[in-house]
This record gives C-alpha cells, sequence and structure tokens, in this order.
C-alpha cells in the first residue's frame, strides 16, 4: 500500500508531506484547491508524462516521491529483484522534472528510464479518473476493461504477437507474388546494380580512410614544411634548439647535486626529456622521410572518393550504407531466382501462422464470453447498490470474420445498458443521462478493479453527477473496497465523506504575492466542520454542523 508522498514545487503545491494509512481515505476542499492536483502528483511519480509546466513558478525543479509498503507483493519483490533494484524489501519511487523540461526517475535511489517507474506502477497504484466516463463508450476502452477484468492482458498479447507474424509473413509472400509480374525486368536491374557495386569493390571503412589521406595530401606541402622547423627547433638549429639546451642545463644541474642529494630526482627528469626528445625527433624524421607527394596518388584518392559518393547518390543513400545495400540487393535477387520455392514456403508459413492464430484467438474469445457473463452479472448489481434498480448491464460479444481479424483478436465487443426495468438494452455510449452515466462508469471501474491484485485504488471525483441517497450507496461501496484494500478517494460528495476512515482537508492559502496548496489531517471536530461546509456552503449553521455530526456518528454505527 501508500505510506507516503512527498511532493515539492509541483504547480500550486510548494510543499506537501502526507502519510496515509489502510482503508479508505477522502480528499476534499474547495473547487480549485488542489485536491486532483495530489492525483495528478501520483501519476507523475508512478510514470504519466510530465512537462516543464507543471513546475511550480520560480522554483528549479518539481520533485515527487512515493513510498510503498511491499511486504505482501511477492510480484512487486520479485520484478525489483529481477531488475536489479531491490533494496532490503523497501519500495521507493521519485521523479524529478527540472523547469527546462527534462524528467529524471529513481527506483529505491537507483535512476532509471520512466518506463520502469510505469512498469512497476501498474502493479501498486491503479487511479481511476473523473473523466473516465467520457472515454467509455470506445470500444477498445470496453475490451480492454473485459480483459482486465478476466486478467486476459497476458493471453491477449499472445494472441497479438501471433497476429503479427502471420501478418508479417503474408505481406512478404504478397510482395512475392507481385515480383513476379514483372520478375524478369526486376532480376536484369538487380544483377546490374548488383555487378556494379561488386565491382566498386568498397571495403569497410574505406570511404574514412580516404577521406583522412586526402587531407594529408591536400596538406603534404604545409606538413613537410612545419616537420622541418620542429626539427630545426629541437635539435637542427646550429644556436638554442631544445636538445642542446636541455644537455645544458643537465651538465649545470649534475654539477650541483654532488652538493644535494635532493636534486637527483630533477637531474633524472632532465635526462628523461633528453630521451624523450631524441625519441620524438626520430620519429619525426621517419615520418618526414614517408610523407606522399605523389600527385597521381592525389589525384587517384579524388577519383576514387568521386566514384563512391557517384553511386551513393544514385541509389540516394549515404556512402556508409553501400555495403548493407549490395547485401540487401544481393538477397532479392537471390529470392527471385527462388521464387518459385520461395513462395511455396511462405504459403506454408502463412497457413500455418493463420491457424495458429485462429486457434489462439478462438480460445481467446471462448474465454472472453464466459468472462462477459460474469461481468455483464457482477455490474448489472452493482447498478441495483447504486440507485439504478431494474438496470441491466450486458457485454455483447459477436464474432468477426476472418478478414476483420485484428491484434486484438475475432471479437466484435460493445457493452449494452438497460437503465430502467422493461426498456431493451442499448449500446452504452447512447446513454443520454450524465448521471447515469458517471454511475455505470464507477460501477464498470469498481468491478473491473475486482479482477486485479494491485492493492491502492484511487478514485478522482468518479462520483460526479451524482447525489443524495445514491451518493451514499457510492459511498458504501468504495467502503467496501477498503475494506481489503488501501483507498484514496477525492470526493465533493458529504455523503462518500462521511463514510471514510481517515479525511483529509486540500485548501487553497495566499498572501496576495503567491499562492499555494496546504493539507490538514482531520479529527473528528474538524470533520464536521468540513462536512458541514460540504453540505450547507459558505454559511455554516447550528443546524447544518448538527447534520454533518448525525451523518459522521451514523456513518461510524453503520460501518461498526
Amino acid at each position: 500500500m501508500l505510506m507516503n508522498l512527498q511532493v515539492r514545487d509541483f504547480a500550486i503545491v510548494e510543499k506537501i508531506d502526507i502519510e496515509f494509512d489502510p482503508g479508505m481515505t477522502v480528499l476534499t476542499g474547495e473547487t480549485g484547491a488542489g485536491k486532483s492536483i495530489l492525483v495528478d502528483a501520483l501519476g507523475l511519480v508512478l510514470g504519466e508524462r510530465g512537462s516543464a509546466q507543471l513546475v511550480r513558478e520560480g522554483a528549479k525543479r518539481a520533485d515527487f516521491t512515493a513510498e510503498f509498503n511491499i511486504s505482501k507483493l511477492g510480484l512487486v519483490k520479485a520484478w525489483l529483484s529481477d531488475n536489479a533494484l531491490d533494496l532490503d524489501g523497501e519500495c521507493l519511487l521519485r521523479r524529478v522534472i527540472n523547469a527546462d523540461g527534462r524528467s529524471r526517475a529513481f527506483i529505491n535511489g537507483n535512476a532509471v528510464p520512466v518506463s520502469q517507474l510505469k512498469n512497476i506502477g501498474k502493479m501498486l497504484l491503479d487511479i481511476h479518473g473523473q473523466h473516465f466516463h467520457q472515454s467509455l463508450g470506445r470500444r477498445s476502452v470496453q475490451r480492454d476493461l473485459l480483459d482486465y477484468f478476466g486478467g486476459l492482458l497476458s493471453q491477449r498479447e499472445e494472441v497479438a504477437t501471433t497476429y503479427s507474424t502471420w501478418i508479417a509473413i503474408a505481406e512478404r509472400l504478397k510482395l512475392l507474388l507481385n515480383a513476379d509480374a514483372d520478375r524478369a525486368s526486376r532480376l536484369d536491374l538487380l544483377a546490374f546494380q548488383v555487378h556494379e557495386l561488386d565491382a566498386l569493390g568498397l571495403t569497410d571503412g574505406e570511404f574514412d580512410t580516404l577521406n583522412i589521406e586526402r587531407q594529408k595530401l591536400q596538406n603534404s606541402g604545409r606538413i613537410a614544411d612545419g616537420i622541418t622547423a620542429t626539427l630545426d627547433a629541437l635539435i637542427d638549429s646550429e644556436r638554442n634548439n631544445v636538445n642542446d639546451l636541455i644537455a645544458k642545463a643537465t651538465r649545470s644541474l649534475g654539477s650541483l647535486s654532488v652538493f644535494d642529494q635532493s636534486l637527483t630526482p630533477l637531474l633524472e627528469m632532465l635526462n628523461s626529456a633528453s630521451i624523450q626528445i631524441s625519441e620524438t625527433t626520430e620519429a619525426l624524421r621517419r615520418y618526414g622521410e614517408e610523407i606522399d607527394m605523389d600527385p597521381q596518388r592525389h589525384d587517384w584518392v579524388e577519383e576514387r572518393l568521386d566514384a563512391l559518393q557517384a553511386t551513393a547518390r544514385k541509389h540516394r543513400i549515404p556512402v556508409g550504407e553501400l555495403s548493407s545495400l549490395l547485401v540487401q540487393l544481393r538477397d532479392e535477387h537471390d529470392e527471385l531466382i527462388h521464387s518459385e520455392e520461395r513462395g511455396r514456403e511462405l504459403e506454408i508459413q502463412v497457413k500455418a501462422m493463420r491457424d495458429e492464430f485462429l486457434c489462439k484467438a478462438n480460445a481467446l474469445s471462448k474465454v472472453r464470453r464466459k468472462t462477459g457473463r460474469k461481468f455483464s452479472t457482477a455490474v448489472t448489481e452493482a447498478m441495483a447498490g447504486l440507485g439504478m434498480p431494474g438496470g441491466v448491464f450486458e457485454v455483447s460479444i459477436s464474432q468477426l470474420d476472418e478478414d476483420s481479424a485484428r491484434p486484438y483478436g475475432i471479437d466484435n465487443m460493445e457493452f449494452l445498458i438497460s437503465a430502467n426495468p422493461g426498456q431493451k438494452a442499448q449500446p452504452l455510449a447512447k446513454i443520454a443521462s450524465g448521471g447515469e452515466l458517471s454511475r455505470m462508469s464507477l460501477a464498470i471501474q469498481v468491478i473491473a478493479s475486482d479482477g486485479s491484485a494491485i492493492p491502492t485504488m484511487v478514485f478522482d471525483e468518479v462520483d460526479s453527477g451524482v447525489g443524495g441517497g445514491v451518493a451514499e450507496m457510492v459511498g458504501r461501496r468504495l467502503q467496501e473496497i477498503g475494506e481489503n484494500r488501501q483507498v484514496l478517494c477525492v470526493t465533493h460528495l458529504p455523503q462518500v465523506a462521511s463514510l471514510a476512515d481517515h479525511h483529509f482537508r486540500i485548501s487553497k492559502v495566499t498572501d496576495g504575492k503567491s499562492t499555494r496548496t496546504a493539507l490538514q489531517v482531520l479529527s473528528k471536530e474538524e470533520r464536521i466542520e468540513e462536512l458541514a461546509r460540504m453540505l450547507g456552503g459558505v454559511e455554516i449553521t447550528a443546524k447544518t454542523l448538527e447534520h454533518a455530526d448525525e451523518m459522521l456518528s451514523g456513518a461510524r454505527q453503520k460501518r461498526a
């Protein structure tokens, strides 16, 4: 479960450090106080995309740290161990976003790619956003929810992998068959191109080597003059050459070392310098003798470079890719020569992969239908508990034909709902009532979450659009989840807030120059005041406080 969240310099948050407990925790506050900012902070520490605009004005960076208790999470422990990120049973995630937009991620103090935060985050925490109902009508989202509920994601991934392999081989066969139509002319062109590149005789690294040699040949005169001048300064000059000066200094220091042995190491350094000067001189003489100033060699190098560049331009590729192009053209030429044999091989492979895909897709479809019935029953029951008695939820699954197969399988899936008794079930996307859609969204999210082992659920104003008795039903459902998991809920409904085990209030504080978000853990008396504010608005009367006290006490009694 989530134990601690630290946020620094994020949006209007200057500094927040929150300790979390098991059970159901609610976060409440005025609109715009920053309730959802904390949910966003959790998303960022778990690898969601961030930008420089998220950094608090005037700050150098935004910093997010989340600590999780993983003592009962075997999969998380195994993942950390497999990635060499385990540290005495700890799980500390950190994300830093700099004001220039650069982002860094850490797991247990180790720098990691942001994608690693996403990978481990999926096992630690699940965020259900307030706008989820807006995407709930999309079939891709519905399919993901059902497969998530049924634990079918890995099976679906196998289907997708098989599908990709099948399609890739089918495309190769298609290209081969299309090539057969113009096979003769293509073979002639390929034979010519292969011969041309073979005749070029390009070797690995030759282009770079020739460029270096050209630069040397073009400047051979300057190099020779420079070598002569250097040798003159080192040894050839009759006066004040380096060799004579070092020899003179060596003799002088040698006579002094007789009187002070501490000068001996310095004398050895001068002797070493003299040896190095001699070796350098000999190396420079040999280099000067080997300088190639042959104009014919210079012309050959220029012609060779021109030929390489002309061939590369002809094929519209860099010179460095000519060798790989030759291999590619040879392979294509060979494949065309043996196209009939290769075609028969590809046809066998295509059929085998098609059969394997259909086998796996049908197996997935069978499990999906079973999961769909279970999911339909569970969501229908949840609807009754959320103020929609008599409503019916159905997962409609029909089979696609083979030509319409997709990476996710051969199922055409859609969520249907009848909100009222006697009404025919209609696609979820056509529901007109925002309140009904919000409740359906909550029911589906809660039921789908039952199919996972994620220990912490975050609900960001998923109760929007409901009120009254339905709001209490929503709160009780979240409370039920909190009995087995940790639940964090951002809410504006007092009926939901009164049912929580723990209550935080988010407020906005300003000194006229800057604005920041503050967080407070509420005592029982403070909870009553906050519930009264949520019930009564700006003016809180004794009657409102009494109602809030009654609501909180009633929630405690029902929970007991």
